[in-house]
């Protein structure tokens, strides 16, 4: 188990599942929370975080890969990650959104969204011009991508 996502979890946790199990069962599994590690990468949630309470310990699990924690790790600039929720809200972007949300340059706003597009967290619907938009890549296009991309499919 990784230290730093070992955290002393009290108070209201949001969108904690009722994972508990008492400390002695996870040392008899040895692997549990590495499985579950697995797990959550397999099915691409974010990591879970885990806590220790008195001889319990938790797991806290995220939905979303997409936080805004996880794009900034992964290195998205403050306009790419203002479209990403923009498309969560709204199911899609066009460049002409974009552009006007982010006061940006035509060349800037294709920049970042074909990179959101190569990173595989849009997908581009059209080819170009006024009809083209940008919608949230399924994580199910993303393993159908990655499959592709390493000549599995």
């Amino acid at each position: 188990m990784k230290e730093s996502k070992v955290k002393n979890l009290t108070g209201p946790e949001s969108e904690t599942l009722g994972f508990k199990s008492s400390l002695s069962q996870v040392e008899e599994v040895g692997t549990g929370t590495n499985r579950i590690i697995n797990w959550c990468k397999e099915w691409e949630l974010p990591e879970p975080e885990f806590g220790i309470s008195g001889s319990s310990l938790f797991a806290r699990f995220r939905k979303d890969i997409l936080t805004e924690e996880y794009l900034r790790e992964i290195g998205l600039n403050e306009r790419q990650i203002k479209a990403v929720f923009y498309v969560k809200e709204k199911g899609k972007i066009t460049n002409k959104e974009y552009r006007k949300m982010c006061n940006t340059s035509e060349r800037t706003a294709t920049r970042d969204l074909t990179d959101l597009v190569v990173r595989d967290i849009l997908e581009q619907i059209g080819i170009t011009g006024k009809g083209t938009s940008y919608t949230l890549k399924t994580p199910q296009r993303r393993q159908r991508t990655a499959r592709t991309n390493s000549g599995l499919i």
